[in-house]
């Protein structure tokens, strides 16, 4: 019952996937229906053929043979051309499904929350939306097999009955033989296509550690010891293929024995029926070529069965992205006034997922419009993760953060994340011009605000090198620009948004003292009536905020102006004496 129930729920995942088929069910049904008239086709030329040995060649009536050999003819083209068709529309099916299901998984992975994404990791969501993908797609070509061999098994069995009913129950005998081996045979090998899927997934997720790497590895002389990882994953990956390859090598072998046997045994058996008169040459022939169709229907069944454990482990698998839950709900919005007159904590607390103890404790604090707020505290700290908060990444545990006295959770997703212009910690930008990562942040952006926003970011000097202006290209992840021209490039991104909160995560890092200084007076001078919160390792960096908050161990240990906090805030003090001499504190 355990394995009925199981097979039951896995056939369903793979049902589950044709709702990608969209608007393209019309081309399925065509598809059958070619699929039906070419079995037809295939399962009538044996009697044919049968006709034309007994009233043609053992009558001597040759011009019975031509009219059956055009009969004949006529029903092979009639096939042939049922089977094109019925190739080339499965195909289309198959890669519409495909399509289908990967803009759905690109769509979760974008639109999940970051605990959505954690659950599965990077490197499997790559080898799901990919490898796995892919997987199905293969089987759902191969559907036009599994949609011929039932009619070719079945008609077959009703033909051979029906042209030699003596011989029938060698077909029950053969069927039930070849049935059992294939029983036996996916017991063995099912089980094993998951973890090869598994160990996919491990050698994806070295290979893109050591693309992301790359730098560190050759700094560190550690190119031997990346190769030996991923010799010992791709290693494991070969060892259980091979393992499944060899358990499936013999099925073909033994499908054909069977077959060149069932031959023999069928000649053996009909030659004395035919010697004794209940049989003649053309029943023995066509019953030939019914069990053969027959064996091929269950040769089909067999190859299905080869694919259709893997294709059935990847559709689990795109399933359970599918099937996933976005933690941080989306609510209607539009209730909520406009406006950012302050940012408000109020007691929250905060924890990840599985985390036995909270990130951030009882945080409450207000960052008022036209001011800077200034956050700093040790490397694990929460500084980071207190920001997450604001444009929901993550959800509180407890306590509420509000904007303009209305609570988060009163605005959309999209009205809540349009109010705000985030610069990461780690300047992320895509392939493409300089207008188009500016454009990132404001699609309808003219090139009069991007260049005003990238004049703001000090971005001016390196633009008037670049005699394609605009148009010059960014490379993959921004790798042909500095670090400190990846951060002020992110930076002219979140302007040109003009957000009612910009938030800027240890955005000034790569920059020197007087970049640094030159582009904080200018965003001082830009920002207007918005919120400005800066998170920042360096002390110089905040040192003329209006409201710096101190963390330390995910607690709020300080808030003032950096001369409050110097005289009332040890950790703070230890912050600045590390980093500034006496000189500069003075």
């Amino acid at each position: 019952m355990y394995f009925v129930n199981k097979k039951r729920k896995e056939d369903d995942v793979l049902i589950r996937l044709f709702r990608f088929l969209g608007r393209k069910w019309g081309l399925l049904l065509v598809a059958v229906g070619a699929i039906f008239i070419q079995c037809m086709c295939d399962l009538y030329l044996p009697t044919l053929m049968s006709d034309i040995i007994e009233k043609g060649i053992l009558a001597n009536n040759e011009s019975f043979i031509y009219s059956q050999g055009i009969t004949m003819l006529i029903y092979t083209g009639i096939g042939a051309v049922s089977a094109i068709v019925a190739s080339l529309l499965m195909s289309v099916v198959a890669s519409e499904i495909a399509r289908g299901i990967r803009g759905a998984m690109f769509d979760k992975v974008i639109s999940g929350s970051a605990d959505q994404i954690n659950q599965f990791g990077t490197s499997s969501l790559i080898t799901r939306t990919s490898n796995d993908v892919t997987q199905v797609q293969q089987l759902m070509n191969m559907m036009r097999m599994f949609l011929m061999a039932p009619i070719w098994s079945v008609g077959g069995i009703i033909m051979a009955v029906r042209n030699a009913p003596s011989l029938s129950w060698m077909i029950v005998v053969i069927v039930g033989v070849v049935l059992l081996m294939l029983g036996i045979m996916m017991i063995f090998v099912m089980p094993l296509f998951k973890r090869v899927q598994k160990k996919i997934d491990n050698l994806t997720r070295i290979m893109r550690e050591a693309l992301t790497g790359v730098r560190v590895i050759r700094a560190f002389n550690k190119e031997n010891y990346e190769h030996r990882r991923f010799d010992a994953a791709n290693k494991d990956l070969f060892s259980l293929s091979l393992r499944i390859g060899r358990t499936l090598s013999v099925l073909m072998p033994i499908m054909f024995f069977i077959m060149n046997v069932t031959s023999i045994w069928i000649v053996w058996v009909g030659g004395h029926q035919v010697e004794a008169g209940t049989l003649n040459m053309g029943q023995i022939a066509a019953f030939i070529q019914y069990a053969m169709q027959i064996m091929f229907g269950v040769m089909m069944v067999a190859m299905m069965f080869v694919m259709f454990p893997r294709a059935q482990v990847s559709a689990e698998r795109i399933n359970e992205v599918l099937k996933s839950q976005n933690t941080i709900p989306n609510h209607e919005g539009g209730h909520a006034s406009a406006g950012s007159a302050a940012l408000v904590f109020e007691d929250v607390t905060f924890s990840f997922k599985g985390a036995q103890m909270p990130v951030l404790k009882n945080i409450s604090f207000e960052a008022a419009a036209g001011k800077t707020t200034a956050i700093i505290g040790s490397t694990g700290s929460g500084k980071s993760t207190l920001i997450d908060l604001i444009p929901r990444f993550y959800d509180v545990d407890s306590g509420h953060i509000k904007i303009n006295g209305n609570d988060l959770n009163d605005y959309s997703i999209e009205e809540l994340r349009g109010k705000i212009g985030l610069v990461p910690q780690k300047a992320v930008l895509f392939s493409g011009t300089v207008r188009d990562n500016i454009k990132v942040g404001l699609q309808g952006a003219t090139d009069e605000q991007i260049t005003e926003a990238l004049n703001t970011a000090e971005l001016e000097h390196f633009m008037s090198e670049k005699p394609e202006g605009l148009d010059a290209r960014i490379s993959q992840g921004g790798a042909n620009l500095s670090g400190g021209q990846k951060q002020r490039m992110a930076i002219a991104r979140a302007l040109v948004r003009k957000p009612d909160i910009y938030i800027f995560d240890d955005s000034f890092s790569a920059l020197d003292f007087k970049t640094d200084a030159k582009l904080r007076k200018s965003l001082k001078d830009s920002i207007g009536s918005s919120i400005m919160i800066v998170v920042a390792q360096r002390v110089s960096t905040i040192l003329d905020a209006d409201q710096i908050l101190v963390l330390d161990q995910g607690e709020l240990v300080g808030k003032g102006t950096h001369k409050e906090l110097y005289e009332n805030c040890e950790v703070y003090r230890q912050i600045v004496e590390s980093q500034l001499s006496k000189e500069e504190i003075a």
